[in-house]
């Protein structure tokens, strides 16, 4: 896939959510509202939340689509993962603040009976964030792209929260008026395990851990299996945004010439390139096949 074609994928997932949650944001408001119902009023408070997650993902992809330069000879592809860390403090902020909320009117007994109206808003919601995610988390996995992946973990857990909230919000409107903060503060929870899972992901992508070790099996079949190389000595990666940038030490024949064996490197990184459309770059160490040698590391 053209690089430019990855950029207007993501975009267009971006620029889907940011519209529809938009959508949702004031219908949630307004149903919670004159709904009166807590749940669905602070379910569109975490949908103004997302305006800043999306917002920040929108940002971090314009950086990280920029080419590399002489500070940055690695790109910029770091930004998403900055963004998902970002959005993950949103998530964790949004729990807190539902959660205090439904505690405080638990506690004080100001309960109130919703209209019919804030039902079909939990309900509507639920129905979009669930195809939000799926749309979403479809095309991040095929882009791996991590902004997107916590982009889709946010619609997830927008429907997940409305779910609760239809619950309550549902179960509130039948009488039972404790059951609508009872299941704002409960869908909290779910909340937090959300935004524990992007942040975990996105600090290990900025800590260069180790991409899935199926890909990097199947790079080193890849680079084995071309004529001239003997063995993949070692082969380590690292995420950067949407592309992996590979590391691969060959070991070939000692009595091969220079210009050989860089035919040979390039035969391995085009067919990686061909092979993997994800992997944004590769750098190629040769060692002699037939003598023990020590790589020189400080790490």
């Amino acid at each position: 896939m053209l690089r430019e074609e990855r950029f207007n994928k993501a975009d267009r997932i971006i620029a889907v959510g940011f519209w529809a949650n938009a959508g949702l944001m004031i219908m949630k408001l307004l149903a919670g509202y004159f709904g009166k119902s807590e749940a669905v009023f602070a379910d569109g408070l975490e949908s103004a939340c997302d305006f800043i997650a999306i917002l920040s993902t929108m940002i971090a992809l314009k950086v990280g689509r920029q080419p590399f330069d002489p500070k940055h000879p690695y790109g910029h592809g770091k930004a998403e993962s900055i963004a998902a860390v970002l959005v993950s403090l949103v998530i964790f902020s949004t729990g807190i603040g539902i959660l205090v909320k439904a505690v405080h009117t638990i506690m004080d007994r100001t309960y109130q009976t919703p209209d019919l109206i804030a039902v079909l808003a939990a309900l509507v919601t639920i129905a979009v964030k669930e195809w939000l995610y799926r749309y979403t988390v479809s095309t991040g996995k095929h882009l791996e792209s991590p902004a997107l992946a916590a982009v889709a973990k946010d619609h997830r857990k927008d429907a997940v929260t409305s779910i609760a909230t239809l619950v309550g919000v549902f179960g509130a409107y039948l009488g039972a008026g404790v059951m609508d903060p009872l299941a704002a503060g409960l869908t909290a929870f779910f909340i937090f395990h959300i935004g524990y899972e992007t942040c975990m992901g996105a600090i290990h992508d900025l800590m260069d851990g180790l991409p899935s070790g199926d890909l990097i099996q199947s790079i080193s079949e890849v680079a084995e299996a071309v004529d001239g190389v003997e063995h993949v000595h070692e082969i380590r990666g690292r995420r950067s945004g949407q592309y992996i940038i590979i590391d691969l030490k060959l070991d070939m024949d000692p009595e091969m010439t220079v210009k050989r064996s860089h035919d040979i490197a390039t035969t391995v990184k085009r067919l990686i390139f061909e092979q993997f459309p994800n992997v944004g770059d590769v750098m190629i160490h040769i060692n002699p096949h037939d003598e023990e040698h020590e790589d020189l590391i400080r790490l």
